[in-house]
């Protein structure tokens, strides 16, 4: 039933897309808002199908801790679940994110009129120039930076892997920090199309203010995190044992 549920949700999830991406394009009029409006519709659907067809429900905590105006939001990155879930409490953003996904038909037209922040990896230290001038200017603007301080997604309960990328936007924006922990790789795996039911959890921490030193900012940050998130894991095997079983596969990819 698991598999009939996901491959449904799988056919909808992308045929939602397609066809807001493509009615949209007027609102792409209204420029970065006009963008930004439709990103949140996709986003709010794609939940809505989740709970209805997959029973996958997603639980949102510490939403109070979100904080007004320009802040960078630094969440752990399990899967695509959260790249979606997460624009749910964000009206005016942008997400630092690899340059080939703006090369994609219609999803990279959406992604330069929303003024997303695309970089080329493979650049290092150029690349981390880049960042940080555009960070400036989404933060300076009032609006949320979001950043996966990893890079990349990570199985829930691997060792932690996190790049220097969020310290420096830290340090050099002057700008406060908002911790997202979470465990929807547990029902949203990095490979396969399977979308597990149960109660995904995403808990936004207590906002890291500006002006500590690079180091005891990254020791904080990620110390944060994975205990936030670990106890995110042992709160869903405790009520469903089997995704114990799913955690060790994940790690196993």
């Amino acid at each position: 039933m698991t598999s009939f549920r996901s491959l449904i949700y799988n056919l909808l999830f992308y045929t939602t897309l397609f066809l807001l991406m493509i009615f949209g394009l007027p609102m792409l009029i209204g420029g970065r808002r006009g963008a930004l409006f439709m990103a949140r519709l996709w986003a709010l659907a794609s939940i809505w199908l989740l709970k209805k067809i997959c029973k996958l429900h997603i639980e949102y905590r510490g939403v109070s801790n979100i904080p007004k105006g320009g802040c960078i939001i630094a969440a752990k990155h399990q899967s695509f679940l959260e790249t979606f879930a997460l624009l749910k409490y964000s009206e005016d953003f942008a997400v630092i994110l690899k340059q080939q996904l703006i090369f994609i038909p219609l999803f990279g037209l959406y992604l330069m009129v929303s003024r997303q922040i695309a970089i080329d990896r493979s650049r290092g230290r150029s690349a981390l120039n880049q960042i940080i001038r555009q960070a400036g200017a989404v933060l300076r603007a009032g609006r949320q930076l979001y950043i996966y301080p990893e890079g990349t997604r990570r199985p829930p309960g691997a060792a932690p892997a996190y790049k220097h990328g969020v310290d420096f936007l830290y340090v050099s924006t002057g700008a406060p920090c908002l911790p997202v922990a979470l465990n929807t790789g547990l029902y949203w795996g990095r490979r396969g199309f399977l979308r597990r039911p149960g109660t995904a959890i995403i808990d936004y921490l207590p906002v890291i203010p500006p002006g500590m030193d690079r180091r005891s900012f990254s020791q904080t940050i990620q110390r944060a995190i994975e205990g936030a998130c670990s106890r995110l894991n042992d709160e869903a095997i405790a009520t469903d044992p089997s995704l114990a079983l799913e955690m060790t596969k994940e790690r196993a990819c």
